[in-house]
This record gives C-alpha cells, sequence and structure tokens, in this order.
C-alpha cells in the first residue's frame, strides 16, 4: 500500500518569483500533495496582504493538480501537524541561506520529530533571486520579466510605480 506524502513549503512570497514557482513544480512531482503555506506574520511589514498573496499563488499554481494554497500563522510544526504533513520544503538559494535554514530545522525537528525537512536548490536561473531584489527593481523602474509570474508583474507595478513617481518628484512638484 502506497502513502500519500503531505509536504507543506512555507514561505511569505512577498511576492512570488519564478523561483518559488521552479521549487513548487518540483516539488509536486515528488509529493502527493503539497501544500504553498502563505506565512502570516503580523512582525513584518509586507508590501501584499496575505490574502493578495494567497489569491496570487492559486493563480499561479494552478497548472499543478495536487498543490494547495493556504495561509498560516504559529509554529510551523503545529500547522504540519493539523495539515497531516510528513515532510517540509525548503529552497536553499546560496551558501548564506544555509545556516538560518539550518537553525530553522533543527529546532523544527526538535518541535517534532517526525517531519522530514526536505532542502531544495531552484533552478540556475533563479539562484540569485529573491522577493527582496524583485520589489527594488520594479520601485528603482526595472524589468522584471521572467522573474515573476505576469500576474504578480502587474500587481507589483500597480503598487511600486506610484510611490516610484512620489519619491522621484522634486519637492516642489511634491507640494502642489
Amino acid at each position: 500500500m502506497s502513502q500519500k506524502v503531505v509536504a507543506v513549503y512555507p514561505g511569505s512570497f512577498d511576492p512570488i518569483t519564478n523561483g518559488h514557482l521552479d521549487l513548487v513544480e518540483r516539488g509536486s512531482k515528488l509529493f502527493g500533495e503539497l501544500i504553498v503555506a502563505v506565512l502570516r506574520n503580523s512582525g513584518k511589514n509586507p508590501l501584499f496582504s496575505v490574502e493578495e498573496r494567497v489569491e496570487m499563488m492559486r493563480e499561479a499554481t494552478r497548472p499543478w493538480a495536487n498543490v494547495k494554497v493556504d495561509s498560516f500563522d504559529g509554529l510551523l510544526v503545529d500547522y504540519a501537524a493539523q495539515k497531516k504533513a510528513k515532510v517540509i520544503l525548503r529552497g536553499l538559494r546560496a551558501v548564506s541561506d544555509f545556516e538560518n535554514e539550518m537553525q530553522m530545522a533543527l529546532m523544527n525537528r526538535k518541535l517534532d520529530g517526525n517531519l522530514e525537512i526536505v532542502f531544495m536548490m531552484p533552478g540556475v536561473a533563479y539562484t540569485y533571486l529573491s522577493s527582496r531584489l524583485v520589489r527594488e527593481v520594479v520601485q528603482l523602474g526595472g524589468n522584471v520579466r521572467g522573474l515573476v509570474p505576469p500576474l504578480v508583474s502587474k500587481r507589483l507595478h500597480a503598487k511600486l510605480d506610484g510611490d516610484r513617481v512620489k519619491s522621484t518628484a522634486s519637492p516642489s512638484t511634491r507640494t502642489r
């Protein structure tokens, strides 16, 4: 009898990048069900609300039937237990990610020794890509085509183009 393995891929996804989707696509082939869990973190000041991030992720992951999108707060191990997940999927882009990811993985294993943590590297084309860099590129007027899904690019520009115009306006223009 084959057991359907449920995995959770947690993150803030603010915004979703093609690197995230690369891991979703590859994870969907490894696990019977992959739950992309968007973190509610009141300590951070996200660009997009949790509801917006969930909506964008659902749209972006539509091609994969075994991928579900949800949101959570609190301990990841509690969320994984609630979803009957046996695996936590995490991405590693560079050596600089490793130390933080290793600490979190060891803590999660300490809290729930039955969870396996699986690290995946994104495709080479996405190893440098982060949500923070994508936001910066858009804020500075750059093009993010190929870095994020078109839906995300459109929403980023809608949120950030106005901010960029305001910040580059001269002081006399801003007071009018």
